[in-house]
Order: structure tokens, then sequence, then C-alpha cells
């Protein structure tokens, strides 16, 4: 997955590392640099986005919790760190907005495959 030109750097840096001490702190911060931009820089959006999504859930939006309870929110709260949600008819159990994995706003749109197929009439000979 590296380039070309990242794997030259640090061979370049390990080379110079058994020479100087300059060339060690070189390679340290390269994996560093590394790391910080494949590593802790995706992961930190990832938690801004699933942060903004869950500050973003309103009544009547259909949330997939984190044990895989698809369900619907009934009562939210800005501010609140719970929001009620039905999970059958009459059924409606609180949960934790940190808990929640997937929001899918009441406006989305059906995939195309959860559309039912239209059955043809065989014609028999």
């Amino acid at each position: 997955m590296s380039t070309p030109s990242v794997s030259s750097a640090i061979m370049f840096i390990q080379a110079d590392a058994g020479q100087s001490p300059f060339g060690f702190f070189a390679m340290m911060i390269a994996m560093f640099a590394i790391f910080y931009f494949l590593l802790i820089r995706p992961q930190q959006k990832r938690m801004r986005e699933h942060k903004d999504m869950v500050a973003a859930v309103r009544r009547g939006d259909t949330v997939v919790t984190a044990g895989g309870l698809v369900a619907k929110a009934t009562k939210v709260v800005d501010g609140d760190d719970e929001i009620t949600v039905e999970i059958a008819t009459g059924v409606k159990v609180k949960v934790l907005r940190a808990t929640l994995q997937d929001v899918r706003s009441k406006n989305a749109p059906k995939a195309a495959n959860d559309t039912p197929a239209k059955k043809t009439p065989v014609k028999k000979k």
C-alpha cells in the first residue's frame, strides 16, 4: 500500500539512521507522520462524522443501535444523552445516543434492491 516515494524515503532514512542520531530522530518523525496520516486522522474524521450524525437525530428517523436493533425515534431531546425509540408497535425503549450506529432519515429513499420484483406470467406452450 506504500508508494515508491514513501518506501524510498523510509529506506533512505533507515540507511542514514545508523550513521548519526539525526537519522534516528528523522526516522521516528517519519514513522509518526505515517501513523498520523494513515491511522489517527481517519479515526478522528469517523468520530466527528458519528458525533454529527447522532446530534442530528430527529423524531421519526429510523435508527440502528449497536445491538443491531432497527427502531424509530419517538422522543428526542436536544442536549440529552438518551433518546426514546420504538422497536415494535407500542414497545418503547430508551437508548443512549452513543450506541447509535446508523441514522436513516425518514425522508431517505429506499434502496433499489428493496422493491419487490414484478412477477411476469409464464406462458405455457
